[in-house]
């Protein structure tokens, strides 16, 4: 997708700028390539420099309750420091490495609901204009699709996935917010617990894989959240039965043996009990777990016992963002996707 702009700091007469990202999904810790386009105007201007800012629509709750705004995440100079001549045309192809953290977006080419893009900022005149943003699409990384897939297999169903500003106690998280992934129970375990939010802090090295139950309470006591993290090696996809393991998960978060600091190593697992107070409140790759409830809601029909949650609003949603970016709005509210935390 692209939008051009008329870098609106210059008036009628300025240069215009395009940015185009290639086609097709990237991954976390990946690189994601693309040119920027400058278009010279009516005169001769001076680019001090054009810089790509990632940006994200995240989640916070304060104590006027939840709000949503945007925020940078990472950001990288492309080119500067050069004339654009009047109808002059020059490109600065580009390669922007994602941060390892950075949330995944789609699930087997269905939407999410989770919006990213990427911003162009070009400095120009003594002004800096914010002249283009296109949406970015992220996929899961192998040992994230494995996760998942297992959670489908067992029978899990996709509820929703959002991004939560805040970090979570203990981990070696990085950005400053974190994906959240809901999954409804099979019936298995729909007595014991509410759902499940997945988090992945991925990393060079693996990925921790945080699991938090909301667990129903009884007759003669409270529901209770419950936490637990899981260390997954990049290089364990292939050798491991990841629905058996899973299952394991979900039983000692459910059944909450284990204390803080207990170690129970499965390869290069570890398991690590109660809540840590920071969370708020072999691959089988077939599609036909958790992908295939993704896919069935954003066909408008409920597929297992996925529900409440109907992609096909998500991705209207997300489309009308970037509409209201290309007509000159700021993309969301209170916030202008250049760095502003709320």
């Amino acid at each position: 997708m692209v939008f051009r702009r008329l870098l609106g700091s210059l008036g009628v007469g300025g240069p215009t700028v395009d940015t185009v990202l290639a086609p097709g999904p990237a991954t976390p810790g990946g690189g994601v390539s693309g040119e920027v386009v400058l278009r010279g105007g009516d005169a001769s201007f001076t680019i001090e420099a054009v810089t790509l800012e990632l940006v994200a629509r995240v989640e916070a709750e304060t104590e006027d309750g939840e709000h949503e705004g945007f925020t940078g995440f990472d950001r990288a100079t492309v080119g500067g420091g050069f004339e654009l001549g009047a109808g002059e045309h020059r490109s600065l192809p580009f390669v922007l490495t994602l941060p390892w953290e950075t949330p995944v977006t789609e699930l087997y080419g269905q939407s999410l609901g989770i919006v990213l893009g990427v911003r162009t900022e070009v400095a120009v005149a003594g002004a800096k204009d914010k002249g283009d943003l296109d949406p970015l699409t992220v996929g899961p990384l192998p040992a994230q699709e494995a996760v998942l897939e297992a959670f489908g297999q067992l029978g899990f169903g996709f509820r929703s996935a959002d991004l939560e500003l805040g970090r979570i106690g203990g981990t070696g998280q990085r950005l400053p917010f974190y994906q959240e992934i809901e999954l409804t129970p099979p019936p298995r375990y729909s007595h014991t617990i509410n759902e499940i939010e997945v988090t992945f802090l991925a990393s060079a090295a693996g990925i921790e894989v945080v699991l938090e139950a909301d667990k129903r309470g009884g007759p003669f006591r409270a529901g209770d959240d419950t936490l637990s993290r899981f260390t997954v090696s990049h290089e364990d996809i292939g050798r491991r039965d990841w629905t058996g393991e899973v299952d394991g998960w979900v039983s000692r978060l459910v059944e909450h043996r284990a204390a803080y600091g207990d170690h129970a190593s499965y390869g290069h697992d570890e398991l690590y009990g109660a809540h840590d107070g920071g969370h708020g409140h072999g691959g089988h790759h077939s599609g036909s777990g958790i992908g295939a409830g993704v896919a069935g809601v954003a066909g408008g029909a409920a597929v297992g016992i996925a529900g409440g949650f109907v992609a096909a609003e998500v991705i209207d949603e997300v489309g009308d963002f970037f509409e209201d970016d290309e007509d000159g709005g700021d993309g969301g509210d209170g916030g202008d996707g250049g760095g502003d935390e709320e």
